[in-house]
C-alpha cells in the first residue's frame, strides 16, 4: 500500500538521516589522495567491498604514481581483474598517473575543471576525491543508490546522474551535500535496495512518498 506524501524538505531528510548514521567517511580505503582516486576508477560498476579487497595488493605492488605509470598495463589488470572491465579501468588508471605527473606536478587538481580531464574521471570520481581530500564540494555525488533514492524520495524525476546533480544541487545546502550523498548511499544499502525495501524500519519511512506498508 503507497501513502500520498508531498516532496520531503531536503534538511529534514539530513537531520533524520545524520541521527541515524552519524558522522560518516566515504567507505573506500586509502592512505594517499591518489588511491582514493585510483579506488573510485575501480568501483565503477564494482562494491566498494571488493574494491578494499582489491586496493592493499593492488598498492603494495605499485606503491607510487611513477610506478602505476611505468608498469606494464598487463600487470595492473592482473592486479585488479576481479573488479571487471580491468583492461578500461587498467587503461584509465595508467592514465590518471601519468596526467598528474605530467601535467599537474604529482597532486590532483583541486577544481572540477581541472580533475574531470583527467581518465578515468566523471563528475561522479570528481566530486568525491575533491570532497574527501580538500573539502571542496563543487557538486554532488550520484551513484546508482543516490540515483534510485533522489525519485524514490520525490526529489528528481531525471534519469542522467549530471541533470540529477543539477537539480540536487538547487536544493541542498551546500554545507551538507558531502554528508548527504553519502548518507543516501548508505540508505540504499541498508533500506532501500533496488530489489528489496525495509521500509518500516527505514529511518525516513515518516516522510518517503514511496513509502510501502508491505512486509520487506
Amino acid at each position: 500500500m503507497k501513502r500520498s506524501k508531498k516532496t520531503p524538505n531536503i534538511t529534514e531528510v539530513y537531520r533524520l538521516l545524520e541521527a541515524e548514521f552519524g558522522v560518516v567517511e566515504t567507505p573506500l580505503t586509502f592512505t594517499k589522495p591518489y588511491e582514493l582516486a585510483i579506488a573510485v576508477i575501480l568501483s565503477a560498476q564494482c562494491t566498494d567491498e571488493r574494491v578494499n579487497q582489491v586496493t592493499p595488493e593492488l598498492f603494495r605492488t605499485f606503491p607510487t604514481l611513477e610506478s602505476f605509470a611505468k608498469a606494464p598495463l598487463s600487470a595492473i589488470e592482473k592486479k585488479i581483474f576481479s573488479t571487471g572491465f580491468y583492461k578500461n579501468k587498467a587503461k584509465s588508471i595508467q592514465g590518471f598517473a601519468r596526467m598528474v605527473l605530467q601535467e599537474f606536478g604529482g597532486e590532483i587538481p583541486k577544481t572540477m575543471e581541472e580533475a574531470i580531464k583527467l581518465p578515468g574521471f566523471g563528475r561522479k570520481t570528481a566530486n568525491v576525491v575533491l570532497a574527501e581530500i580538500y573539502g571542496v564540494v563543487e557538486g554532488f555525488v550520484v551513484d546508482t543508490h543516490v540515483k534510485r533514492l533522489t525519485k524514490r524520495l520525490g526529489f528528481t524525476r531525471k534519469t542522467d546522474p549530471v541533470q540529477i546533480e543539477r537539480e540536487m544541487m538547487k536544493i541542498t545546502p551546500k554545507e551538507i551535500c558531502r554528508n548527504l550523498s553519502l548518507y543516501l548511499i548508505f540508505l540504499g544499502r541498508k533500506y532501500c535496495q533496488a530489489r528489496r525495501t525495509f521500509c518500516s524500519d527505514c529511518p525516513l519511512s515518516s516522510l518517503c512518498p514511496s513509502y510501502s506498508e508491505s512486509v520487506s
